[in-house]
């Protein structure tokens, strides 16, 4: 397999294509408001109930701004939310390199765009897993997917792509987003990237550490087993 090693990168990316999905939607309001003041002509791509907030939010405006991730990629959302954002069209909007024209290709012949940041934090694992009537079924439906793999794929492309992740950064991302017409730099979308890795790495390690403290007995007992072929 042969790597892709980049060696042209801009220090500043503006900001046009957001992709925002969130379990927590503390300081939602600050970051989308100062999106939609920094970047003229935004574009947003939003899942369910994030969707609705964001819809809320923009109030009138948000017909030409918001857009449901499902209407983008042309596949309706799994039965109870489960694929979402797993699609072709959203990584190559994430992976893509700007001096590569090979993917400059690949987006156009899937109509994809780039994806400039991503804004996500993770199903709530590790508050589930602390309550006492949590079975290991309420557990395995709360392991997050698709929010792992969106957060990875967008750290690994800092070099383009800039990954919310804790509400704690909104702030200075907008005002960055706000001194810089709508920019970020290269030493921010690497320090986010950081703290996204450090995310992951911190949520499956909680996945790991609760199916350890699990024996079979207690997995098996939770379902009705089907016995035969």
């Amino acid at each position: 397999m042969a790597l892709n090693i980049v060696q042209t990168i801009d220090d500043r990316v503006r900001i046009r294509t957001v992709l925002i999905s969130v379990s927590d939607k503390t300081g939602l309001d600050l970051l989308v408001t100062g999106l939609a003041s920094t970047s003229p002509g935004l574009r947003i791509l939003s899942t369910g109930g994030t969707y609705d907030t964001i819809q809320k939010i923009l109030g009138p405006s948000a017909a030409a701004a918001l857009e449901q991730v499902s209407r983008y990629t042309g596949q309706p959302e799994m039965q109870g939310g489960l694929v979402k954002t797993l699609d072709f069209k959203i990584y190559l909007g994430l992976l893509s390199e700007t001096y590569n024209p090979a993917h400059h290709a690949d987006l156009e012949r899937a109509g994809a765009v780039p994806i400039d940041m991503v804004v996500v934090n993770l199903y709530p694992f590790g508050e589930t897993v602390a309550r006492s009537e949590t079975t290991p079924e309420t557990a395995r439906a709360n392991i997050d997917v698709g929010g792992p793999c969106m957060t990875r794929a967008a750290a690994k492309n800092f070099h383009r792509v800039a990954v919310l992740t804790d509400p704690r950064d909104y702030g200075v991302v907008v005002n960055e987003l706000a001194a810089a017409g709508g920019s970020l730099s290269l030493a921010t979308r690497w320090r986010l990237a950081r703290t996204a890795f450090r995310l992951t790495a911190a949520y499956d390690a909680a996945v790991s550490e609760y199916l350890d403290g699990l024996d079979f007995p207690q997995v098996s007992a939770v379902y009705d087993v089907k016995k035969g072929n």
